[in-house]
């Protein structure tokens, strides 16, 4: 069995032609339209992804794997953006948050550094 070029796997990911997708993750079917992005790039219920683009809307990456979301970072003017790594290469992608995103996920990526210190919160006590 040969492996699917990178056109075929963009095509069986999301082409232009679809106005939909299936999240990798929780099975849920997605629509490509967002409020406040132009390049729907994860499951606004899950928050999942798919290693589809190399820059956003290129289709260019070759893995294809599921991203998992890590963190909540925020920019300068505010906006929230998600930090997802490659189930299968490892590599980072930084991704708008869209209007329709869940928030319950996205604030127990916010506060996940908080519910899980690296260190007991008794030592800032001592400070």
């Amino acid at each position: 069995m040969t492996r699917p070029s990178k056109r075929e796997r963009a095509a069986h990911g999301r082409s232009r032609n679809t106005t939909s997708f299936r999240c990798l993750h929780c099975g849920l079917d997605i629509s490509l339209s967002a409020v406040g992005t132009s390049h729907r790039n994860h499951c606004p219920h899950c928050l999942w992804s798919r290693h589809l683009d190399t820059t956003p809307g290129d289709r260019a990456a070759d893995c294809g794997a599921r991203m998992e979301p890590l963190a909540i970072t925020v920019r300068g003017d505010g906006e929230w953006v998600i930090i997802h790594r490659c189930t299968g290469c490892g590599v980072l992608h930084a991704n708008r948050t869209a209007g329709d995103d869940n928030a319950l996920p996205l604030t127990r990526l916010a506060v996940r550094p908080l519910a899980q210190p690296p260190f007991p919160f008794e030592r800032l006590a001592g400070l």
